[in-house]
């Protein structure tokens, strides 16, 4: 009810002094344009504003008149955009029209209609339409029309030796001259297109080797962009350059843009899983947008990326979402909206990792190169030509030179512009070779399950055992100046984290040594005892910006390896030599910075080997590392060897190659060793270098792993997460749960995503399937008797518990995500495990008879219990003083 002001407002009513405006002040231009018509042309075109009968005559239209017309002219109008909406215009017998914009002008359709034609007449309409013109009215726009139908002819999946990208570049080139010259995002997706579309290693090399040279040729400058996106990335690690985009950003863009509400678009995901496969879906759905989408380059995808990744502050999320939203509209295409989405939720799915496409830069140097380049390329048509073995043998020296290259400075803004300089060649291994402060990929040892194994590998050589710590590897690296930086095994920069180790190494440092770059495992550790504590523990230490004086949890460096000293390269150099370099340079600093705990041995000392184990166990060590001390094996065993392949028959099928000499002692450069490690020689000469980025039998791991452990669990399975690539159509990770028997709640103790079969999960797929609303297997919310956080995210589906699973497992930890066993051994946090593994179903057992809560406790104590308590550690040192 409104207020008596209002009221009185309301009844003050005075006449407006501008006069009242008839239908003849509205049509008084159509009369003045009437007045003037003279009689049209003859012409083969259809007259354009044709007059009526009555104006013809010079007599005005009257309004009534007028608006008739009009109405009638709309009403045409109407008709003609319901008939090319459904198709139904025909310029000839069986040829539909097909056109990329739907005008709203009535007065441009109606104009463009002859005086003869009939009104009823609408299959013979288009004949009669003359071309729409160029103007800024708003119009609705086809999606599908402007699709880029050159870059997706492109037949990237040819052998790269059949493949010619000058037979391409010129249409290609005059197609991007609209967009500046740079090449279209439509060339990139073509090629992710074929490469998702094939399970062959060979055929997405070539595609990728194809896609690389036509752009070398092509466009130069949208190479490295194009790198950074087909690896499904746009900085290296140790740059904090992040999109920190969520999957809310992604919807949002996809509901605008694509006219999706929210059931409509859970729908999607809920059948597809993958966000690119949703946005597939939805552009499909999309007929028309009412703005003409501007073709994306791949420059111009990757410097939006960019634009994201550094939004930062006030008002950044509004401005990632513009730029989102802008992607998703521009893409021409169900296709480029798969890609350009899976990009931002930064995975790709096209099966082309980081080695992939280091091949196919080295092969595609080899037969391409830029315009203006003048260094040496190879003529496909010789290569042809070669032996496959001495095809082989000429890529694997590129392929070793462009990897090696990238294992000590993995930056592509650094590896491509040199490859578009200089080609690949040996100089690129000194232009692009080790530098501090950049991170080099580290060295990784092979995974054995038991001593056995490992012995067996190393029969004869000498080699070194080491602790292997639970803790984080780090490579520290320092300068003459005395700037410290420390790098993650994944190349993170963590030197924000362990501010108290950046002020050890003025300590540590020894006088003779101004720079260098070494490599240990640093470790959670009491000062005064010296007890190792867990990765758990260290995993709770604040992880940026840390102060000196707030660290509560104190750390141990225990360095294993020395890769650069004084500015020289020590890679080259074999193990033994660096330990001790490592060992008599640096200054040990106990419990601070130190060396990890080794034993020197050889294959016929076992039993010292099994109590080594034993003791690195005991300690909460995850097992031990042994590594190859010397780049020669044991002369003696190679002749024992020799002797007893001379006693063997020989097969014809594996003749031996004319001048191959298996027992040459000749130092070899690290390049031919990863050779010989791939020939199935028993004879392999495993050298003691440091070969960055490689997993080598020079480095093997003998971990405390499931075969080491005969305790198991049965665990409840209670709720299912949509999985990702491979595994988007399935439940991956399945989350688990414990029975607490006082309560009766089940308790999430983990989730496990190994372990399972392709049948298994297709299978456990369609017995918890969620879009069946008659599937009784399946709850629709958590239920009460669940006790879950949801620490880990909220599962997409819930299960209703019915069954039992044995599940492996490495170690129980505390964790503050899972509620299992939450009381019985911490107020504040439950139990969970370390890399669980699905054994099997356990038929046999209802879900009353999977492992209780307090079971898990006693396993963990119990677990605990293996390691010397502290006061028993300094009851043996006061023992061993005495």
């Amino acid at each position: 009810m409104s207020s008596p002001a209002k009221r009185r407002k309301k009844n003050d009513y005075n006449d407006s002094e501008q006069p009242v405006r008839g239908l003849d002040y509205f049509f008084a231009k159509q009369k003045e344009a009437a007045k003037v018509v003279t009689a049209p042309k003859a012409s083969k075109e259809p007259m354009k504003d044709a007059p009526g009968p009555r104006e013809l005559d010079g007599s005005p239209l009257t309004d009534e008149e007028l608006a008739r017309k009009l109405q009638e002219e709309w009403n045409q109008e109407d008709r003609i955009r319901t008939a090319e909406h459904s198709n139904d215009l025909y310029e000839d017998p069986g040829k539909p029209v097909t056109t990329g914009t739907l005008e709203i002008r009535p007065e441009d359709t109606a104009n463009r209609i002859s005086n003869e034609l009939d009104p009823q007449s609408a299959p013979n309409l288009a004949s009669n339409l003359a071309p729409p013109k160029q103007n800024n009215t708003l119009s609705l726009q086809s999606t599908t029309a402007e699709e880029d139908t050159i870059s997706a002819n492109v037949p990237f999946d040819q052998s790269s030796l059949k493949f010619d990208p000058s037979q391409h570049i010129p249409d290609l080139q005059k197609h991007w001259a609209s967009e500046g010259g740079n090449a279209t995002y439509a060339l990139l997706t073509r090629c992710f297109v074929l490469v998702n579309g094939t399970q062959s290693r060979i055929k997405i090399v070539d595609t990728l080797v194809n896609l690389l040279r036509t752009i070398i040729e092509g466009d130069p400058e949208s190479l490295l962009p194009a790198v950074w996106l087909a690896t499904n990335s746009i900085a290296p690690p140790y740059i904090d350059l992040e999109l920190g985009l969520g999957g809310s950003a992604i919807s949002k863009a996809l509901k605008k843009v694509c006219g999706l509400d929210n059931l409509g678009l859970k729908k999607l995901y809920n059948k597809y899983g993958d966000p690119g496969d949703v946005a597939f879906e939805a552009k499909k759905k999309q007929s028309f947008t009412l703005r003409k989408p501007k073709p994306l380059t791949i420059k111009s995808v990757f410097n939006s990326l960019i634009k994201i990744a550094n939004s930062k502050g006030h008002g950044s999320v509004e401005a990632k979402q513009r730029i989102v939203e802008r992607l998703v509209q521009d893409a021409r295409g169900a296709e480029e909206s798969r890609y350009i989405v899976r990009t931002l939720v930064q995975h790709l799915r096209i099966g082309a990792v980081k080695t992939t496409m280091l091949i196919a830069l080295s092969r595609a140097f080899l037969l391409s190169r830029p315009p203006n380049a003048a260094f040496e390329i190879r003529d496909k048509k010789s290569l042809s030509e070669l032996k496959k073995e001495d095809l082989a043998e000429l890529y694997s020296k590129n392929e070793e030179i462009v990897k090696a290259c990238f294992a000590r400075r993995p930056n592509y803004n650094d590896l491509i512009p040199t490859l578009l300089d200089i080609g690949v060649c040996e100089e690129l291994l000194l232009r692009c070779g080790l530098a501090l402060h950049i991170p080099l990929r580290p060295m990784l040892g092979s995974i054995t399950r038991d001593l056995g194994e490992m012995i067996t590998k190393l029969q004869g050589r000498d080699f070194s055992c080491e602790f292997k710590y639970d803790g984080q590897r780090a490579q520290v690296h320092c300068d003459e100046k005395g700037i410290v930086t420390i790098f993650s095994r994944h190349l993170e920069v963590m030197t924000d984290k362990y501010p108290d180790l950046v002020s050890l190494v003025p300590k540590f440092r020894g006088e003779g040594v101004s720079s260098f770059i070494l490599e240990g495992e640093v470790v959670a550790i009491d000062r005064e005892s010296g007890e190792l504590k867990t990765f758990q523990t260290l995993a709770n230490r604040a992880r940026k910006d840390v102060v000196i004086g707030s660290v509560k949890i104190d750390v141990c460096l225990f360095t294993f390896d020395l890769m650069y000293l004084n500015g020289e390269e020590l890679l080259d150099r074999p193990f033994r030599e660096r330990r001790e370099l490592l060992r008599n340079l640096f200054v040990e600093i106990p419990n601070h910075f130190t060396w990890v705990k080794s034993m020197d041995a050889t294959s016929v000392d076992v039993e010292a080997v099994q109590l080594f184990f034993k003791s690195a166990t005991e300690i909460k060590c995850e097992g031990i590392m042994v590594k190859v001390l010397d780049n020669l094996p044991n002369p003696e065993l190679e002749a024992q060897l020799d002797a007893a392949e001379d006693t063997q028959p020989t097969e014809p099928m594996t003749p031996k190659k004319k001048g191959e000499n298996s027992n040459s002692k000749s130092k070899t450069p690290s390049t031919e060793a990863e050779k010989d490690v791939s020939k199935p020689s028993r004879r392999k000469a495993l050298l003691a270098t440091y070969e960055p980025d490689k997993r080598l039998d020079s480095w093997l791991k003998v971990k405390k792993d499931y075969n080491t452990s005969a305790d198991t669990l049965d665990l409840i399975p209670i709720g299912g997460f949509h999985g990702n690539g491979r595994k988007a159509k399935w439940w991956s990770p399945i989350l688990l749960a414990v029975r607490n028997a006082e309560s009766g709640t089940l308790e999430a103790v983990t989730k496990c995503m190994s372990g399972f079969t392709d049948k298994f999960y297709a299978a456990n797929r369609a017995k918890y399937d969620k879009d069946d609303p008659e599937n009784a297997n399946v709850l629709q919310t958590k239920p009460t008797y669940v006790e879950y956080n949801g620490g880990g995210g909220w599962p997409d589906v819930w299960f209703e518990p019915q069954e039992v699973w044995e599940v492996a497992f490495a170690d129980i930890t505390l964790s503050p995500t899972y509620t299992a066993a939450i009381g019985l051994v911490s107020e504040e946090r439950g139990l969970s495990t370390r890399f669980p593994r699905f054994l099997k179903v356990r038929e046999d057992k209802g879900i009353e008879e999977a492992t209780e809560a307090a079971e898990l406790a006693e396993m963990w104590r119990k677990q605990e219990g293996r390691a010397p308590r502290k006061e028993e550690r300094r009851v043996e040192r006061e023992d061993d003083r005495e």
